[in-house]
Formats: structure tokens, C-alpha cells, sequence
């Protein structure tokens, strides 16, 4: 055995106890598989005095965690303080500058200033690690970044947020509305206080903006992610999927050609022959098309201390054993600036519904802006009136650009017929 890898941490939340209970509890195991022992030595969090259900006196408690950069003996630097700025941030650029190695599970930090930190890193000749960003547990980064490197990848796309995957479930189990689910969510724990992050998409859109780079080799573009989440979905809308042969999941999909990087997490109509229509709860699941490999599933637990832990543990192992490689599958500077697909030119199949009033003419109208935008209707489905006197009316299109659609519910914004905004869903193909 060689010295140990010695070890700061700064955030001791949920997943920093975790890191110490799995090297508490594995310590022997990991030290055989990285050929020497990964040792913690420091500490750094908000509150000293909190109890966290692991000792950390053994450990040097540093009060400013961007001091953990320079700590004289921290090989590597663990960064679970979380945000995109701030300390997080500052720590990050501290700790690759003074020639350490850096792990994170902070995803919305890669999501924005990835890039510059890989050049960071690269430039220093050490490793920049943040497989638990992505899906907890899953190990899909290490699976894109090593495993498939020899495959051009078609397409990555998944669940890539297990709040909404758990709202979703239980709003198609229990035939419950979305705001009743979320109470329980967030009762249970599965939801924050304010969920706004996870139900509005932006927790998905950040891992799918690391997926996108390391699938493609591009340069990360989280500002191009067009995010839609499922604050709008209600039981109906569930019911009307299962009807026709689908389950509504959250859905972020990326794809890379000619035309430019297109991304995007919106909820879908996914098939009941899909995997990804039979994945529940809080798991999440990531689909990767590779031209030589075929179709890869990584499935799993995205979120909490084990599996969070897990991954943050297995980067540790990788850097103790000088397995660094570059961040991103490729060196930095190689790393293309793609663009923005325009999303108008996509072709595809949608499910639309609309609320609207109970009165004549109501379909006539719909019907008249889908024709005038060139939106082909393969089925159309009306509801009985509910309690409040209002109908449901659902669409499903033939394939077709889905700038058709966008003109067609642009053609009935503002119209005395709607009730509220329509939703429009995609269709997985």
C-alpha cells in the first residue's frame, strides 16, 4: 500500500455524513480497490455543533470551507455545499488553482461553469470528478465518459428527476391531482419546501446539459435547454395517456446533428412497451443510443445519502488509483461550440388538451386553427363537463413539425373559448 488519499470535505448535509458512514463502513473494501486507503482529514460545514449521526471530532474542523483548497495535507477537495456561485464556486477555483484534485455532486455548478473548470483542471494536470451530479448512484457519467467512448452517441435521454417521477407515479396509481400529490411529497421528504427546482425541470435541465456534453462533445449549454415541467399536469391528463397505450413521465432528451444541439425536458406520452414507461417512484433511469453499442439503460437510485455517497466514493477511488482522464471525455479545447437546434423543424407526434367552455363551436374552433397551422389531428377525445361546467378536449396529431403546432395554439391564445393555458405534451418516439 502507497500513502493514503487524503481527504477534505466541505458540507456535512446529507450526503457529506454519508461519505463518512460509507468510508467508515467500507474502508477496507475500498482500500484493496484503489490499492491504498482514502483517508478524510478535514471538515467544514455552517454548523459545528449539529448533530449528524456520524463522529466528527476526529477530523480538523476548518470554519471557511474555501480554505479547505489550501490545506496542507488534503490531497483532494469534496465540494457538497451545493449552488451554481457562491462558495461552492469560489472552492471549486481555489482548490484546482493550488494543483488538487476536486469532486462535486453539485450539478448546477457543472451545468454553468463546467467548462471553465475543466480547463482548470486539464491546465493543472488534475482531476475534476462529478459523477454523482448525474442521477445519484447511477454511474451514467462513467459509463458515457469510459464505457461507450468508442461509440458515436445517437441520442441521451431520461428520467433524470426523481420528485417528479414520484408525483407522477403516484398521480397515475391513486388517479390523484398533482397538487394533493406534491403536499404528500413534500411531507415525506421527497419534495423541498419549495420544489420549484425539481417540478418546473431546472434540476433535470442541469444534468441533462452535462449528459449532452459528455455524449456529444460539446461544449455545455445549459442556457439552450428548453425546460418545461409538470406543475401543469393533472389527473385527466394521466388518465387520457393510460387510454391510449402511454404513461406521462418527465422526459430530458438531447440530440446532436447537422442541423445543431437540440435539448430539452418537457413531460412526455411515453409507450407502455418503453422502459422508461415502467420506471416509478424516486428512480431514475437514463437511455443512451450508441451507433456501435446499441441501446444502453442505466436505472437507479438518483438521489439520497447511499447512492449520492456511492458515487462520490467511486470518484474518490478512481483518483486514488491516477485514473484522471480529461472531464468531459475529451480534452476541453476540444469540445465543440455547437448551437442551438431550432426546435420548430423537429417532427413528431403531440398530445394537446385543452379546458374549455361548455358551449357551441368550441371544436370548430380548435379544429379550424390545428387546419390553419397545418397540425394533422389523428384522434380527438371530448370529456363529460366537470363540476365547475368546464370540458376537456384531447388531441393527439400525426407526425408533423412542431412549428405547426406552436402556430396552432398561438392562432387560440386569448381565445373566450379556453379556459386556462392548453398542455401540450410530446410524444416519445
Amino acid at each position: 500500500m502507497t500513502e493514503p488519499l487524503r481527504v477534505a470535505i466541505a458540507g456535512l448535509g446529507t450526503v457529506g455524513g454519508g461519505v463518512i458512514r460509507l468510508i467508515d463502513a467500507n474502508g477496507d473494501l475500498i482500500a484493496r480497490r484503489a490499492g491504498r486507503r482514502i483517508e478524510i482529514v478535514a471538515v467544514s460545514a455552517r454548523d459545528r455543533v449539529k448533530d449528524r449521526g456520524v463522529d466528527i471530532s476526529r477530523f480538523e474542523w476548518v470554519d471557511d470551507s474555501t480554505a479547505l483548497a489550501n490545506h496542507p495535507t488534503a490531497d483532494v477537495v469534496v465540494e457538497l455545499v451545493g449552488g451554481s456561485d457562491g462558495p461552492a464556486l469560489a472552492l471549486a477555483r481555489s482548490t484546482l488553482k493550488a494543483g488538487k484534485s476536486f469532486v462535486t455532486a453539485n450539478k448546477a455548478m457543472i451545468a454553468y461553469h463546467g467548462l471553465e473548470l475543466a480547463h482548470a483542471a486539464e491546465a493543472a494536470g488534475v482531476a475534476l470528478k462529478f459523477e454523482a451530479a448525474v442521477a445519484g448512484g447511477i454511474p451514467v457519467i462513467k459509463g458515457l465518459r469510459e464505457g461507450a467512448a468508442a461509440n458515436e452517441i445517437a441520442r441521451v435521454y431520461g428520467i433524470l428527476n426523481g420528485t417528479c417521477n414520484f408525483i407522477l407515479s403516484r398521480m397515475e396509481a391513486e388517479q390523484r391531482d398533482f397538487a394533493e400529490v406534491l403536499a404528500e411529497a413534500q411531507a415525506k421528504g421527497f419534495a423541498e419546501s419549495d420544489p420549484s427546482f425539481d417540478i418546473d425541470g431546472v434540476d433535470a435541465a442541469h444534468k441533462l446539459s452535462i449528459l449532452a456534453s459528455l455524449a456529444f462533445g460539446t461544449q455545455p449549454a445549459f442556457e439552450d435547454v428548453a425546460v418545461s415541467g409538470i406543475r401543469h399536469v393533472i389527473a385527466a391528463d394521466i388518465a387520457e395517456a393510460a387510454s391510449l397505450g402511454y404513461r406521462v413521465r418527465l422526459v430530458g432528451i438531447a440530440e446532436s446533428d447537422s442541423h445543431g444541439l437540440f435539448q430539452r425536458v418537457h413531460p412526455h406520452l411515453v409507450p407502455l412497451d418503453h422502459p422508461l414507461a415502467h420506471v416509478t417512484g424516486a428512480t431514475n433511469a437514463v437511455v443512451a443510443e450508441g451507433n456501435f453499442v446499441g441501446r444502453l439503460f442505466f436505472q437507479g437510485a438518483g438521489a439520497g445519502d447511499g447512492p449520492t455517497a456511492s458515487a462520490v466514493v467511486a470518484d474518490l477511488i478512481d483518483i486514488a488509483r491516477g485514473e484522471f482522464g480529461p472531464p468531459y471525455a475529451m480534452p476541453a479545447k476540444s469540445l465543440a461550440d455547437q448551437g442551438a437546434a431550432d426546435t420548430g423543424e423537429r417532427r413528431g407526434r403531440a398530445y394537446l388538451r385543452f379546458t374549455v367552455a361548455d358551449k357551441v363551436g368550441v371544436l370548430a374552433e380548435i379544429a379550424a386553427a390545428m387546419r390553419d397551422a397545418g397540425v394533422s389531428i389523428e384522434s380527438l377525445m371530448q370529456r363529460g363537463a366537470m363540476a365547475d361546467g368546464s370540458v376537456l378536449v384531447a388531441i393527439v396529431t400525426h407526425e408533423g413539425p412542431e412549428r405547426c403546432v406552436a402556430q396552432a395554439l398561438e392562432k387560440l391564445r386569448g381565445s373566450s373559448s379556453l379556459i386556462g393555458q392548453p398542455m401540450w405534451m410530446h410524444i416519445l418516439q
